[in-house]
C-alpha cells in the first residue's frame, strides 16, 4: 500500500491532500514518489523560509539530537538561552516564553494578556479585540480570536470574550473600546484571510489608541514574520512595535517551534506556574531555530528578500495588466496573493501538474509563500506557467 493510500485509511481526513507523497527536499525543490521534480511556491506554508534540508540547519539539528535532545523545563539549556537573547536582541522584546506551534504561542499571549489585568486586581477587563478574516490557530482559545466563521464550524460554545472588527477599519475598532477590553490582536499582513497588508497609517494608529486606553497590543507574526515580509520582523515594516507578538512557522524552518514575546511590562502577567509547556523551547528545537535566525536576521539575506519580493509582484501585476481575470495584487516581500474572479483550484491543480506547488485561500486568492531563498529565474518559470493559464 502507496503513502497516499495509508493516509487515507488510517490518518484522519481533516486535511484536503492534494494527492502526492512528498520523497525528498532541497532548497526550493521537492520530489514525489514517482521521482518528480516540483518548485515549492509554498514552502510548507511559510514554515521553511530556508528551503530544505538548509545544511546548516541540517547540521545544527544533527550535532544537537547527538548532544542532547530534551529535559524538562524545569532546568536550564544553552540553545533556549541564546535563543531567547538573540529573539530579544533583535526585536522589542524583553521575555520570551517557547511554545510547540503558533497556536500555542497565540494561546500564550491571550492567556498573558488577561492574566496581566487581573494580577492588577482589574477583574473585568478579559475582552480581546480582533480582526475579521484574521487567522489564529485551532486550539478553543485561538479559534476563538479567528474572525473566520468556518473555523469555528462544530466547535460551539466558544470561549468568552472576543470581538471582531474589520481589518484596516480604524473607526471600527476605535468604537468597540470600553473598560472591558485587555488587548488588540491581530497580523500586520493578514495570511489566510487572503493576503491581506495593513493600510500605511493604520497600525500606527492602532498603536496610539492602545497606549491612550492602557490595552495591550498583540501582533500574530506567525506567517508575516521571520523575514517572510522582507525586515526580521513584520511590524517593522510599519516602524512600530507592539506589547506582545507571537512568531512560529519560519522560526524552526521546519521543525516545531513557537515563540511568545513581551515587554517587560507586559510579561509581569506570568510569573511561577501561570504556564507551562512540556516541550516548548526543547535543545534539538532552538538549537534549528538559533541558526535560522543567525541566517534570517542578517541585513544583506533581507535586503534580497525585499528585491525579489518586488520583482514578483511587478511580474504579477503585468499579468494584471495583461488578463482581466487577475483582480488584485497584494503582499509585503515573498508573501504574496493573487485574487482571481474564478475558483483558486483550477490554477492550483494545474500548477502542480506543472511542477509548482502554491495553494488557494479564501475561494480565489492564489498564496505564493515560497522560501526566501527562491531566485528570480524560478519565479520567471512560475509567472510564464500562469500566464499560459489564463
Amino acid at each position: 500500500m502507496d503513502s497516499v493510500s495509508k493516509t487515507d485509511k488510517f490518518i484522519f481526513q481533516t486535511y484536503q491532500r492534494q494527492g502526492k507523497a512528498f520523497v525528498k527536499g532541497e532548497g526550493v525543490f521537492l520530489w514525489d514518489e514517482d521521482g518528480k521534480k516540483y518548485t515549492d511556491f509554498l514552502a510548507g506554508i511559510a514554515v521553511c523560509g530556508l528551503g530544505h534540508c538548509h545544511p546548516k540547519i541540517t547540521e545544527a539539528i544533527c550535532k544537537q539530537a547527538s548532544t542532547l535532545v530534551h529535559v524538562s523545563n524545569l532546568f536550564y539549556t544553552r540553545p533556549q538561552a541564546d535563543l531567547a537573547a538573540q529573539l530579544c536582541e533583535k526585536s522589542f522584546g524583553d521575555r520570551v516564553f517557547f511554545a510547540n506551534s503558533g497556536a500555542e504561542a497565540n494561546e500564550a499571549a491571550i492567556k498573558l494578556a488577561r492574566r496581566y489585568f487581573q494580577k492588577k486586581g482589574e477583574k473585568n477587563r478579559f475582552k480581546i479585540i480582533t480582526m475579521l478574516q484574521s487567522f489564529h490557530g485551532r486550539t478553543m482559545a485561538t479559534l476563538t480570536a479567528t474572525g473566520q466563521d468556518k473555523v469555528k464550524d462544530g466547535f460551539y460554545p466558544l470561549l468568552e470574550g472576543f470581538s471582531y472588527v474589520p481589518f484596516n477599519d480604524f473607526k471600527a475598532l476605535e468604537k468597540e473600546i470600553d473598560e472591558t477590553i485587555c488587548a488588540v490582536m491581530l497580523e500586520p499582513v493578514q495570511g489566510e484571510g487572503g493576503i491581506i497588508p495593513a493600510d500605511a497609517g493604520y497600525l500606527a494608529a492602532v498603536r496610539e489608541l492602545c497606549t491612550q486606553k492602557g490595552i495591550l497590543l498583540i501582533f500574530d507574526e506567525i506567517q508575516c514574520g521571520m523575514g517572510r515580509c522582507g525586515r526580521l520582523f513584520a511590524h517593522q515594516v510599519y516602524n512600530i512595535t507592539p506589547d506582545i507578538m507571537t512568531l512560529a512557522k519560519a522560526l524552526g524552518n521546519g521543525l516545531p517551534i513557537g515563540a511568545m514575546l513581551a515587554t517587560q511590562e507586559a510579561a509581569l502577567g506570568f510569573d511561577f506556574g501561570s504556564h507551562a509547556t512540556t516541550f516548548g523551547g526543547t535543545p534539538l528545537a532552538t538549537a534549528a531555530a538559533l541558526e535560522v535566525l543567525n541566517i534570517i536576521g542578517n541585513d544583506s539575506f533581507l535586503s534580497e528578500v525585499r528585491q525579489k519580493g518586488e520583482y514578483f509582484k511587478d511580474q504579477l501585476l503585468k499579468l494584471k495588466e495583461k488578463h482581466s481575470r487577475v483582480v488584485a495584487v497584494r503582499g509585503e516581500g515573498l508573501l504574496i496573493g493573487l485574487e482571481i474572479d474564478q475558483d483558486a483550484a483550477f490554477f492550483v491543480r494545474e500548477l502542480m501538474e506543472k511542477g509548482f506547488i502554491i495553494n488557494g485561500i479564501q475561494d480565489k486568492v492564489l498564496r505564493f509563500a515560497p522560501p526566501l531563498i527562491i531566485e528570480k529565474t524560478d519565479i520567471d518559470k512560475l509567472v510564464t506557467a500562469l500566464d499560459n493559464l489564463f
